[in-house]
């Protein structure tokens, strides 16, 4: 099915990508893990990002970055080329985008200390004296909720949630424009999730923050999105704002997301029953003829798999 898109790409995004492509060589293979992704992220907006596991999610994500190039294709930040930059330039520009990973524990680096782990891209991008430093150590570290005596801890000494918090920190440290979440609470129990996410729109509303806010659940993408794009298999499938694609999703493929969240209303008469998604996401080595989620596509027709 082709691509549903609601409203052109405006000259006054923040970041636009336009028909970026990224492959991998897998032995004398090419894997394709993003394949013609066009989308824009507005200024205080927040684009969410799902699809199941394999969709080339996280790595659109470092690419809109800077953490990867794409092979092909176009990234502008603020109505710039990012292939037109020199090293410096690229440089500062990293000073207005950072990332949350998914996983604190091994993100954040155990040798240093919480206070270090904030401040060092205060030291790597060499802004401002070491009592100045110190003093941003202290309001970051208040912001997300820790205290003081917290920044000698090392990272092991903390609990998930609040070693996301010194993430979510460390990424605030320079004061960026745009934050790229890559599944932020997946690795954290629920009642913790729920607490760094409403942390998160806090920080966007007095910050004025753009996030891309990648995930596969549902319910965090509706709680922090704007717009929502839809990804499988490398492809963005479906693009819309969060309560029309939540109301009225267009594409099978949404439609069965949808279909896959257990729902259960204290109401017994309005409990709709589990649709499991059909098979697994094909190998992006292998990846289908036509329509790739015409394997799986319950509407699927002959000219699926051509087309």
């Amino acid at each position: 099915m082709a691509i549903e898109r609601k409203g052109d790409i405006a000259a006054d995004a923040l970041l636009v990508a336009e028909q970026v492509h990224k492959a991998f060589r897998v032995g004398r293979r090419s894997l394709t893990a993003v394949r013609g992704v066009s989308l824009e992220i507005k200024r205080g907006q927040s684009l969410g990002l799902v699809g199941e596991s394999g969709s080339g999610k996280s790595t659109l994500g470092r690419i809109l970055v800077g953490l990867l190039a794409p092979d092909q294709g176009t990234i502008r930040f603020d109505g710039i080329n990012r292939k037109t930059l020199s090293a410096r330039a690229k440089r500062l520009q990293w000073r207005r985008l950072q990332m949350i990973f998914q996983d604190p524990g091994s993100a954040l680096n155990p040798q240093m200390t919480v206070g270090r782990n904030i401040i060092d891209p205060l030291i790597a991008q060499g802004v401002g004296t070491k009592a100045e430093r110190e003093q941003r150590l202290a309001v970051l570290l208040d912001q997300v909720g820790l205290t003081a005596q917290q920044a000698a801890d090392y990272p092991f000494e903390l609990s998930g949630g609040q070693q996301q918090r010194v993430g979510i920190a460390r990424a605030l440290a320079i004061e960026p424009e745009l934050v790229i979440c890559d599944e932020p609470v997946s690795a954290l129990d629920v009642s913790v999730q729920a607490q760094v996410l409403a942390l998160l729109q806090r920080l966007q509303r007095e910050h004025g923050l753009s996030y891309v806010f990648i995930s596969h659940n549902l319910a965090a993408v509706g709680a922090m999105s704007d717009v929502v794009a839809v990804m499988y298999l490398g492809e963005i499938v479906e693009i819309a704002p969060v309560r029309e694609l939540f109301k009225t999703p267009q594409h099978p493929y949404t439609c069965a997301l949808f279909g896959s969240i257990l729902s259960m209303p204290a109401d017994p008469t309005r409990r709709t029953p589990l649709v499991p998604l059909p098979g697994e996401i094909p190998s992006p080595l292998s990846r289908p003829t036509g329509c790739a989620f015409h394997p799986r596509c319950p509407m699927a027709m002959e000219r699926c798999r051509v087309e």
